[in-house]
This record gives C-alpha cells, structure tokens and sequence, in this order.
C-alpha cells in the first residue's frame, strides 16, 4: 500500500506543477498583438456554379 500513496503523490505533484506551469504561462506571458494579411486567390472569392 505505501508504494500506492507513493505513486499517487508524484501524480498529484506532477499535476500541480503543470497546473502552475500552465497558470504562469497565462497569467505571466503577455502577447504582442500584429497586423496580419492572408492573400486569398480569386478562385476562392467565385461563387460556385458560375
């Protein structure tokens, strides 16, 4: 049975380190927002059928 608890507290450490990981990444990062330009081919604008 110890070996169980033993398991099941590295899962929960692990977890709580991804869980804070993934918490800092969101809360710490902040994005820089840019201007985007996506070239669409003039196939693409035709409706179909014509």
């Amino acid at each position: 049975m110890p070996t169980l608890f033993r398991f099941l507290a590295t899962l929960v450490i692990l977890g709580g380190l991804a869980f804070a990981g993934l918490f800092a990444l969101a809360t710490l990062v902040v994005p820089t927002p840019r201007e985007m330009s996506v070239t669409i081919p003039a196939s693409k604008l035709q409706p179909p059928g014509r």
